[in-house]
């Protein structure tokens, strides 16, 4: 958690807004992997890859 409230502060000061839908784009793609990765949907989420 400390990691993302320096990235938060890191944005902030910076004037980086930029880079938040690509932190939010990975980290959706990441949650899929994980949630995909025990179930049965796993062999059409690869698909996408």
């Amino acid at each position: 958690m400390d990691f993302l409230k320096d990235l938060i502060k890191f944005m902030g000061q910076r004037k980086k807004f930029f880079l938040i839908p690509v932190i939010i784009v990975l980290l959706l793609l990441g949650l899929l992997i994980v949630i995909g990765g025990g179930s049965a949907l796993a062999p059409f989420i690869y698909t996408l890859f």
